[in-house]
């Protein structure tokens, strides 16, 4: 099986580009880079898998009857999981009390409903690696969204890694034949997922969607993978605005905004793909496309593709259209890929703007593995309907930069979340025993992007509606109520578990801390004598990336939302701090400078802890972690800047994004949730229980290596705090007088 598939992979990479002027997509995740898969083959390869797995089936069963393999022994015959990324326990235990959440509640009556204490650092690649793997950062080697090349400086996508080559079966001379292509895609993320122990004994998962599951690892199973798979140009989300307004071009980060002039009623808007696989430069591939202004301005008609092949769309002023197949052909070869997009007109006067999203992989004829098996996602694009692949599918970065409106955002969300509640009652019709784990993003995508309208001070608010989208997070949470009641009827309580999580919690993220800027300030980091200088307050600064630093005088950096990292010799290619007692020394004067920093606009400090990687952390990955872990207060969180490796000249900023609330802090402030239909054996529940609790529910042994514990039946007594513990230990401070105001 695994050579079939394997033959069928034929793999052209397109090298992501790490330049000063590169996004911050989303989470700052620059583009993973890019590998085709040739299409027609997908499609040859599914119909054959499809017709052994027919074939075989009776055999199977015949042979589960005789081995036993498959029979669950455990109290649960099958296990449903639904997370809510980003569901606060605050909010939730507000709108549960204000009657918006009847559904939840009464789980929580019958059941439990408890904050879930959440990973180290708290964001959604590390919390979900703990959830999967029942371990922490340091044995899953998980640590942020992006994290720096040792060798280079330079940031890398920490959850996957794309390789190029090819290799010649013959060679005359200098002449190569019959080239095969040797790169390929592997997940970073160490640690088995539950669900592969669960394959083991042939007891079958669907799991949709949890992040961090690209690309898809095989298991006796179906899945669907999530957070941090690519768009059809390889990066982690890049939309395309055509506008003719010279004020919005140009934008500093998400995707490409391309002035446009209109003839008449006409423009030309070509839509621009991934690089052309044949080319000998890093040519793209290109879409002709004319958008025609119909009926008063009211409506437009978009004729995508060349003449005589045309695909002939209309659509109104804020509407979205169906997903469109777009096919991008080389120029050099006969080579292809398919990717969807949808379009969305913001208005036709006084000002055109057209909006289409990322080029998501086709699910129905993907470029690359986008689940296991591969037939898995054709299926469900030909049963449901075509659907979003993009790891961060909803467009934040879209509405940071104003190209799209809260209005059209919603939408998008809605478009989504509907996507995904097909998949999942699919998965829940067609998996009647083992388990369905499903991941719904717009908890926390809306909650990211709506949190200031929770406060009329968020500095992000000025400028902007304060008004239409003042319910929105209220809104989603009722929607996601209104799913678990669907859940429920489907479910027969004497066979059938379930559980509702959340990775993490919520809270405004209102300032930024440029770690970079203070770590200038007081001289851990170094620029070199090359360096911009700001006109106004005389200090040198640096471009993104790192690119203005000195190596060979820099102790310490900073990179992505929460780490700090020392320059060690034992580690980084200049590295100048010696192991052992010099690391130690400016680890603590780091440490102890922090805790002192006070915003100067309030007067208030704006840490609750910095964490020590080799405090907090005992597992064999902590050598590749960030060294301190910045555990900011309520409020706080690395400015945008920060993660992007840049240093300005000054250390605080107020946040004016619409992302406007974050997590990205001290994990004690942000815990998740958790609702279980029948009661559990502790108060403290830890997203690292899920893994063991699922085991022992069908009846399997839990591997001594994993740091949580099973929720049902005995449990060990919690032993002394450790440091590490800490980092969990008062699971929610919603007890904190600015945690308190915020939800009220």
């Amino acid at each position: 099986m695994s050579r079939t598939r394997n033959r069928l992979f034929a793999f052209a990479t397109i090298a992501a580009i790490f330049a000063a002027s590169q996004p911050a997509q989303a989470y700052i995740g620059p583009g993973a880079g890019f590998a085709f898969l040739s299409g027609g083959l997908v499609l040859v390869g599914a119909l054959f898998l499809a017709v052994a797995i027919v074939a075989a089936y009776p055999v199977k069963l015949l042979l589960r009857a005789v081995s036993g393999k498959g029979r669950i022994k455990g109290e649960t015959k099958r296990l449903v999981i639904i997370g809510f990324d980003g569901m606060d326990p605050q909010l939730a235990q507000r709108f549960m009390e204000e009657g918006r959440m009847p559904n939840m509640k009464k789980v929580a009556e019958e059941g439990v409903f408890s904050p879930l204490n959440t990973s180290y650092p708290s964001m959604s690649p590390v919390a979900w690696s703990s959830f999967t793997t029942g371990v922490d950062a340091s044995r899953h080697n998980i640590f942020d969204f992006i994290t720096r090349d040792p060798c280079t400086y330079l940031p890398v996508l920490s959850s996957s890694e794309i390789t190029a080559g090819e290799k010649a079966l013959l060679k005359i001379g200098k002449k190569e034949f019959f080239k095969r292509p040797t790169g390929g895609i592997r997940l970073l993320r160490k640690g088995k997922p539950w669900w592969t122990f669960l394959g083991e004994k042939k007891i079958f998962s669907n799991i949709i969607r949890v992040p961090i599951t690209f690309p898809p690892e095989k298991f006796h199973g179906a899945s669907l993978s999530g957070m941090c798979v690519p768009d059809l140009k390889g990066t982690q989300g890049s939309f395309t605005f055509w506008t003719s307004n010279a004020a919005q071009a140009g934008p500093e980060a998400g995707g490409d905004v391309l002035m446009v002039g209109r003839d008449g009623n006409t423009l030309r808007c070509p839509i621009t793909g991934p690089a052309d696989p044949g080319g000998s430069k890093p040519e793209p591939m290109r879409i002709p496309m004319k958008v025609e202004v119909l009926e008063d301005d009211k409506r437009i008609r978009l004729s995508i593709g060349t003449k005589g092949e045309e695909q002939i769309v209309e659509l109104g002023m804020k509407e979205y259209s169906d997903w469109i197949t777009l096919e991008f052909k080389s120029k050099h070869s006969k080579a292809k890929a398919s990717g969807i997009a949808r379009f969305y007109c913001m208005g036709t006067k006084p000002e055109f703007g057209l909006y289409m999203t990322p080029i998501q992989i086709d699910p129905s004829n993907p470029a690359m593995p986008i689940s296991h098996p591969t037939v898995y996602s054709i299926y469900l694009a030909k049963k449901l309907g075509p659907f979003a692949t993009l790891g961060l599918a909803e467009d934040t970065w879209a509405l940071n930069e104003r190209v799209i409106d809260e209005e059209a955002f919603w939408k998008q969300s809605l478009n989504i979340w509907q996507e995904r509640r097909l998949q999942l009652f699919d998965a829940l019709k067609t998996t009647r025993k083992g388990s369905v784990v499903c991941v719904f993003d717009g908890t926390d995508r809306v909650s990211h992007m709506f949190h200031r309208y929770l406060d009329p001070t968020h500095p992000a608010n000025e400028g902007k509606d304060t008004e239409w989208g003042k319910d929105k997070v209220a809104e989603i949470y009722g929607i996601a109520d209104d799913l678990i009641a669907e859940v429920r009827a489907k479910l027969d309580p004497k066979r059938d578990r379930l559980f509702i999580i959340s990775d993490h919690g919520f809270c405004q993220f209102k300032r930024g801390v440029n770690l970079n800027a203070w770590l200038r300030d007081h001289g851990f980091l170094v620029l070199k004598d090359t360096a911009p200088v700001d006109e106004k307050t005389g200090k040198q600064i640096s471009r993104d990336w790192m690119v203005d630093v000195d190596w060979k005088k820099t102790k310490a950096f900073s990179m992505g939302l929460t780490g700090l990292f020392i320059n060690r010799k034992a580690r980084e290619r200049d590295g100048i701090v010696e192991e052992g007692a010099e690391l130690f020394e400016v680890k603590r004067q780091i440490k102890e400078g922090l805790m002192k920093l006070e915003d100067p606009t309030t007067g208030k400090l704006v840490f609750r802890d910095v964490f020590d990687a080799d405090e907090i952390f005992t597992g064999p990955y902590v050598f590749e972690a960030p060294d301190l872990f910045a555990g900011y207060v309520r409020g706080y969180r690395n400015s945008w800047n920060c993660a992007t490796g840049s240093c300005p000249p000054e250390v605080f900023s107020d946040n004016t994004k619409s992302w406007s609330g974050d997590h990205c802090i001290d994990p004690r402030e942000v815990p998740g949730v958790m609702f279980c239909d029948r009661p559990i054996n502790t108060d403290n529940p830890n997203l690292m229980d899920l893994a063991p609790t699922a085991l022992r529910l069908f009846g399997l042994k839990i591997p001594p290596y994993m740091q949580g514990q099973a929720l049902f039946g005995d449990r060990k007594p919690d032993p002394e705090p450790k440091l590490a513990d800490r980092a969990n230990a008062e699971p929610s401070s919603p007890a904190t007088a600015d945690a308190k105001e915020e939800v009220a």
